[in-house]
């Protein structure tokens, strides 16, 4: 049985008009943060990975990182998706994948290895149906980051019954088994990606992952990134969301 976070191949042909429509914005306001927090909630409710609570808001100690970035997925001007995207680096190694699978990671980031990892990757309960293909326009995302920061390695932390989809159409590769990580009540397991070997296998079946550097610099340059984390792409600083087709 298909997961309902995995898109058909078929539905991937309308992939290109979709990105018209996309809006990523970099949740920066109060406002913007509660609303990705909220829809946190009710996408782990919904799948059962959390108990209900009463703030219905999912937040954690990553989120305001100097080396994260939330980001918010727009269609039509709602929000349907959310992910973060943290940069891991020999001197800046905080993220949720490092606390659960640190013995494995700390080695990499040790070698000097640069390392993008997106976590709580969330969909809108009521509005992901629509937009089978969402998975990828979200997860575009990530390889945004690992170009504009020339990561070595991708991450995924994924539950078991998803990690076939991010081996198929991801080439991921599972190097930890699921375990339980604090605040979730499904184990979730990493996979990873070497990116330099792997971008142009997945760019050549999915084209829609491509991107441009102004695109990129538009969504990750911000002053406040550490020096290790400082983009690697031009000088100009990132405005609050970029419209792609435009």
């Amino acid at each position: 049985m298909r997961s309902a976070a995995e898109p058909s191949i078929a539905a991937m042909g309308r992939s290109s008009d979709l990105l018209d429509q996309v809006d990523y914005r970099l949740a920066q306001t109060p406002e913007e943060k509660e609303k990705i927090y909220n829809l946190r909630y009710r996408a782990y409710l919904r799948e059962g990975a959390v108990q209900p609570s009463a703030d219905q808001r999912v937040t954690d100690q990553y989120d305001d990182l100097p080396n994260s970035w939330t980001f918010g997925v727009y269609l039509y001007g709602e929000l349907y998706s959310s992910v973060r995207i943290s940069v891991l680096t020999s001197e800046w190694r905080q993220s949720c994948s490092n606390e659960a699978f640190g013995e494995i990671l700390n080695p990499m980031l040790d070698r000097g290895q640069v390392i993008i990892d997106p976590a709580r990757f969330v969909a809108d309960p009521d509005k992901a149906r629509r937009f089978p293909e969402l998975p990828y326009v979200t997860l575009r995302l990530a390889y945004m980051a690992c170009e504009y920061f020339n990561a070595d390695i991708g991450l995924a932390i994924v539950r078991a019954e998803h990690q076939a989809f991010y081996r198929r159409v991801f080439l991921h590769e599972t190097i930890a088994e699921p375990r339980f990580f604090p605040g979730l009540l499904k184990p979730v397991g990493l996979m990873a990606a070497d990116f330099p070997a792997m971008r142009d296998r997945v760019f050549e079946r999915y084209p829609m992952m491509r991107s441009t550097a102004f695109e990129r610099r538009m969504l990750f340059e911000r002053r406040s990134a550490p020096a290790d984390v400082a983009p690697f792409e031009g000088t100009s600083l990132a405005p609050q969301s970029c419209r792609i087709g435009v």
